[in-house]
């Protein structure tokens, strides 16, 4: 007998939420999104609800602008915390659910990536995920040295092959490689540590990961991205790819697009799941909730 199919749900919990005026709410601490408190009560509350993640999107630049002039200083998407620390607090308060976080491949180095993920998943017992993303805005691309952000092509090509050489890193370690033999001295079977070597376009990286590996094998690969080469990567490694879909033609459409790829990067159309995103407007009417 078949096991049933389950829906894996993630809850997306930036900020105070989405809505511009969240922190205005009577009952809301405008500071919460710079309080762990605040993170450890949703964590929380998401796995005793059974949720299967929580995800923490992430910019390295103030992306809102001041339009009209005034409007910067009433945003609250302003303030946050830097994710994977804020993660790795909370794999202390979790036991169970998923923690997933945003990365950019434009502006970090693949074996920094490798390194704390792989830290993170060894902290959590198996719970990291990382979002693959090439970053979009000039407010970031000044915060590192830029005038004006990579072009388009370029950013992704240099994404596509920063995840493999993140994926080579993750496989530095054999499973069994640590042997920890107090009798013989012998620490580590040398035999199963294996250097990288990589030499490509974009990236140089000798290797090996000074971590071993991780409890899931290597943290989960999430991706995003609807354009084609967004589509291509998630195709080719991803584990989990999230999707906006604003009705049901278009995420058939989206759904039978990116399941056809996988088969050319050897893997199965279950290999990789689709999470559709989901907002919610709530009100004690449908009308006070905004619907129409």
């Amino acid at each position: 007998m078949s096991t049933p199919k389950q829906i894996a749900l993630g809850l997306s919990m930036r900020y105070l939420g989405y809505h511009a005026a969240a922190w205005r709410h009577p009952t809301a601490d405008p500071d919460a999104a710079s309080q762990f408190r605040h993170y450890k009560y949703i964590a929380q509350t998401a796995e005793a609800a059974k949720l299967d993640m929580v995800f923490l999107a992430d910019g390295i630049g103030l992306r809102t602008k001041d339009e009209p002039p005034g409007a910067l200083q009433r945003s609250h998407q302003t303030l946050e915390l830097e994710p994977l620390t804020l993660l790795s607090a909370l794999s202390a308060v979790t036991e169970h659910i998923g923690l997933v976080a945003t990365a950019s491949t434009t502006y970090n180095e693949p074996f920094h990536i490798a390194r704390k993920w792989a830290s993170l998943d060894h902290l959590s017992g198996g719970r990291a995920g990382w979002n693959i993303v090439t970053s979009w805005s000039e407010a970031e691309a000044k915060n590192f040295n830029r005038d004006k952000h990579m072009e388009y092509d370029l950013r992704y090509e240099r994404a596509a092959e920063f995840v493999e050489v993140v994926k080579g890193l993750w496989d530095s370690w054999e499973p069994d490689a640590p042997v920890f033999d107090k009798a013989t001295g012998i620490f580590f079977d040398q035999s199963k540590l294996h250097a990288l070597d990589h030499v490509g376009k974009h990236f140089k990286v000798k290797g090996p990961l000074t971590i071993k590996r991780t409890p899931q094998g290597r943290p989960l690969l999430v991706q995003a991205g609807a354009a084609e080469q967004g589509l291509e990567i998630a195709a080719a490694s991803a584990d989990v790819v999230y999707a906006a879909p604003l009705d049901l033609a278009s995420g058939q459409a989206y759904y039978a697009n990116l399941k056809g790829r996988l088969e050319k990067h050897g893997r199965t159309r279950d290999s990789l799941k689709i999470m559709p995103g989901v907002t919610l407007f709530i009100g004690r009417t449908g009308r006070g909730a905004g619907a129409v």
